[in-house]
């Protein structure tokens, strides 16, 4: 299909783009680093050799396509309330001009709200039937674990929507709780097991989605203040904000090393996530010596896919006989 191009105007009109394409922006499907939770599990499984078979596989694919319907679903109505709110045309506006427009389909005049909304609820739908089947078929499904999906379901589609829970002070937890079921839900399906090691795992997991978030609230601070979102950055000083997100760098390598302490995670654990350590004390730098909250925000998706990588390596690592 012949999909045009949109392209700004100097009055900030735009020209039509395809609904697909539009559709696309809205599901956000070129951030992916939700759904790298799957390769964590994968790799927590994997091993020894003949552990992943085919109904494990099939569980962990199932959980995959519910998890990228269930996300859509939630930018999609994080979006929609964003357009309604006035906070995204504030943030993605013509004052704003770091911020892509186009990523904002509602804002580009690209969809309608109604397109928008009827979307979301397509994908949620979908998604929770893709998440029975999955539970349907898995090795195994522990109360725990299908409460966790349960909750994980209901809280997503809450976010921005419904009960707003973004709006009321739950942001940063809840984003660290999204990563963290990620991992933990789709590893109980295959293993019906809880394991210390995979929830330390999944919160530092979190760690991706959360600073991700506090980095962008912190450019956003004037449009979730004009619609009362009450973020950390929107609710204290600029000086507040630094400490609460240095804070959280610091607390991000704590975890690890406490893990480590404790036997929670193997005591080479900390060592091992330090390449992510330091990319995190650069983002810091950027954002808050430097003063480019936008470059450190982009950086922040590196540090995830390198926490990530790192997470592989260590479950690999004691897959094939290394200590614990």
């Amino acid at each position: 299909m012949h999909t045009e191009t949109i392209q700004a105007s100097s009055t900030g009109k735009v020209r039509p783009e395809s609904k697909l394409r539009s559709y696309a922006r809205l599901a956000k499907l070129d951030v992916y680093d939700y759904y790298l939770s799957i390769l964590v599990v994968a790799s927590a499984v994997v091993l020894p050799s003949g552990s992943l078979n085919a109904r494990t596989v099939f569980t962990l694919l199932g959980f995959l396509i519910g998890e990228v319907l269930v996300t859509v679903a939630l930018v999609a109505f994080d979006d929609l309330t964003g357009f309604r709110d006035g906070s995204d045309i504030k943030n993605y506006g013509p004052d704003n001009p770091l911020r892509k427009k186009l990523r904002k389909p509602l804002v580009a005049g690209t969809l309608e709200p109604r397109e928008a909304e009827r979307f979301g609820w397509i994908t949620a739908l979908l998604g929770a039937a893709v998440w029975a089947g999955t539970i349907a078929i898995a090795p195994a499904s522990p109360v725990w674990t299908i409460a966790v999906i349960g909750v994980l379901y209901v809280l997503a589609l809450q976010y921005s929507y419904g009960l707003k829970l973004s709006y009321h002070g739950l942001q940063e937890i809840f984003l660290v709780w999204l990563g963290l079921s990620m991992v933990i839900a789709p590893y109980g399906l295959v293993s019906g097991q809880f394991s210390w090691f995979v929830f330390v795992q999944g919160v530092l997991f979190g760690f991706g989605p959360l600073m991700f978030g506090v980095y962008s609230n912190s450019n956003d601070v004037e449009g979730d203040r004009l619609v009362n979102r009450p973020t950390v950055a929107a609710l204290v000083s600029q000086r507040g904000n630094t400490i609460f997100i240095g804070a959280l760098s610091f607390a991000e390598f704590a975890i690890g090393a406490l893990a480590s302490a404790i036997g929670a995670a193997p005591w080479w654990f900390v060592v091992l996530m330090l390449p992510a350590t330091a990319l995190r004390a650069r983002q810091y730098y950027l954002g808050f010596r430097a003063g480019d909250i936008m470059r450190a925000r982009k950086l922040g998706f590196k540090v995830h896919r390198v926490s990530v990588g790192l997470l592989i390596v260590a479950n690999l690592f004691i897959g094939l006989g290394g200590p614990t």
